[in-house]
């Protein structure tokens, strides 16, 4: 048996945060495809901001789960988008410029699966677990493909496993070790997209929580992943296009940043004439 906590009263209904993310995803994962059709790497950003919409859809589709009094599956539920999301975004690049729609086909099933083997083989029983499960990992895989775009360029396969090496300073040849996948970036694309879905609702958990202020600390943290992401892409990406990457981040994560302290002092003067907790006779 599970009991439901339920404290979203007011908010945005969750299927609108649902349609609101896949669409934003996938346009902007789509715009960083001007790459290609422009041959420059400058559209490269789009990744990141599609990062920074699937994380927020997901932080709540966490919040959706967890209130059914399971709140130390948190991190469980982070691990498993992205366990199960780096499958599927994985193998739709090999699909060009389908890719985006591949992972939300693949992911979705690969999540459906793991949903159904939780509630009916594991017998968790948790009424929002399918369609959870099913969620976080197109958030895993989106989230994958948005960060691997704003490192390299591109969500292709070939983007993903070569690079270069400039030989004495004229001649280039082609490394696969110089790449997001062979130099081991989809780790550190993990457990930046993982850190960054899972402690939102974790940090604005209680009886004083918010919508907004949850999913404006989602936005901070994905930004802040973002920088890291714009950092690394200094080593695959032309310079121009890694410092225009990392100028966006910054601004974003400065404004959600400074949001989301000016909502967490809102939330708090709410609090301040609450009355003490009262003592019970004889304790």
């Amino acid at each position: 048996m599970t009991v439901k906590v339920e404290v979203i009263e007011g908010g945005v209904p969750h299927n609108k945060i649902l349609i609101a993310g896949v669409l934003c995803t996938l346009v902007c994962l789509y715009l960083s495809y001007l790459n290609v059709l422009t041959n420059t790497e400058m559209f490269s950003f789009f990744g990141g901001l599609a990062a920074v919409a699937a994380l927020i859809w997901g932080s709540h589709t966490i919040k959706v789960l967890c209130s059914y009094g399971i709140g130390t599956g948190v991190p469980s539920a982070g691990m498993i988008a992205f366990g199960s999301g780096v499958i599927a975004m994985l193998l739709a690049t090999k699909f060009g410029v389908a890719a985006p729609i591949v992972a939300l086909v693949l992911a979705a099933i690969i999540g459906l699966i793991l949903g159904y083997l939780a509630n009916e083989v594991l017998n968790m029983k948790i009424p929002a677990m399918i369609q959870a499960l099913t969620e976080l990992a197109v958030v895993g895989a989106f989230t994958l493909m948005g960060l691997a775009v704003l490192i390299t360029g591109s969500f292709t396969f070939a983007g993903l496993t070569t690079g270069s090496v400039t030989l004495f300073g004229a001649l280039s040849m082609p490394s696969y070790q110089i790449s997001f996948i062979g130099g081991g970036l989809t780790a550190v694309a993990f457990l930046l997209g993982a850190i960054a879905i899972q402690h939102p609702f974790n940090a604005c958990l209680g009886p004083g929580w918010k919508q907004d202020r949850m999913l404006m600390l989602t936005a901070e943290c994905g930004f802040l992943s973002m920088i890291v992401a714009a950092i690394m892409s200094f080593a695959l990406v032309s310079t121009g296009s890694a410092i225009i990457s990392l100028l966006i981040a910054l601004i974003g994560w400065v404004y959600t940043y400074c949001e989301y302290i000016r909502l967490s002092k809102r939330d708090a003067y709410a609090w301040l004439d609450s009355k003490p907790i009262p003592e019970v006779e004889g304790h």
